[in-house]
């Protein structure tokens, strides 16, 4: 058996390998070597034993990749070739995300359906350092915050934030992000969260949409979508959890919130 390296692709064997994981790190821990975990395609982060893991065949994460990347296109083709004929001028999204890899792929996303974003690779743990002087080089009319997440018990504990990876940070974001608002007067549109994150600490902090109300796993791309939908929604439009749910991957289950008027700025 290959010995598991950081950079490698693998399974849990005890989960049967129902998620395929990027090793970011491998720490000792009572005389045990212990990788830390991310989603290669879902923004979950998890640790486990190295004896507990199985490298994933190159084949097999082509084509995991490869589904990710379909859809990605099929969607890119729909809604860049509707964006060309409407001719908008959508809000402003800045897009910190934690992951390299999804940061990357986000700018190409929004690029290439038209969507004025700028997308800065920042580790969770320094989003709330950094976010407040980003807004001022930026001056978004949408923030999006988010990375990997994961409780580190699931099934209970669901009120405890030292029961979740990477929710503190978030949410000192969302905070970091509304003392700025509330200085600049700018109505900030906010999502925040990740896989399995604190939901319901999230809105309190002041985010308009946050993941997980049913702590599980939220797909790469809904973030995107729920940012997309204020940017290229009027003004005058109330937009609701209800308006997107339909396009996430498990709808109200993954994302919810309490609303946020669209950030469209012009119909030309």
């Amino acid at each position: 058996m290959s010995k598991i390296r950081k950079g490698d692709i693998v399974g849990r064997k005890s989960y049967g390998k129902d998620i395929y994981f990027k090793v970011s790190n491998i720490i000792e821990k009572t005389n045990e070597e212990i990788a830390i975990l991310n989603g290669l395609v879902e923004r979950i982060e998890a640790d486990s034993p190295l004896s507990d893991l199985e490298i994933i065949p190159r084949e097999d994460v082509r084509k995991r990749v490869e589904e990710l990347d379909k859809s990605l296109e099929k969607r890119i083709f729909v809604i860049g070739e509707k964006r060309n004929n409407e001719k908008i001028e959508s809000g402003k999204i800045l897009h910190l995300d934690g992951d390299r890899k999804y940061s990357e792929k986000s700018y190409n996303y929004y690029k290439k359906v038209g969507l004025n974003a700028v997308v800065k690779n920042i580790p969770e743990y320094k989003q709330p350092r950094v976010v407040r002087r980003l807004l001022d080089i930026y001056n978004p009319d949408i923030l999006v915050i988010t990375g990997h997440d994961g409780m580190l018990k699931r099934g209970s504990r669901y009120h405890d934030i030292y029961n979740y990876r990477n929710s503190r940070y978030f949410i000192e974001t969302v905070k970091e992000a509304r003392k700025y608002d509330k200085e600049k007067q700018k109505n900030l549109v906010i999502f925040a969260g990740a896989c399995q994150s604190y939901f319901e600490a999230l809105i309190s902090a002041g985010a308009n949409f946050a993941s997980s109300p049913a702590r599980i796993l939220i797909d790469f791309l809904d973030p995107l979508l729920v940012a997309e939908k204020i940017a290229t929604t009027e003004k005058y439009k109330y937009i609701t959890i209800d308006d997107i749910a339909y396009e996430l991957r498990d709808g109200k289950d993954g994302v919810s919130g309490i609303g946020a008027n669209g950030k469209l700025k012009k119909l030309m």
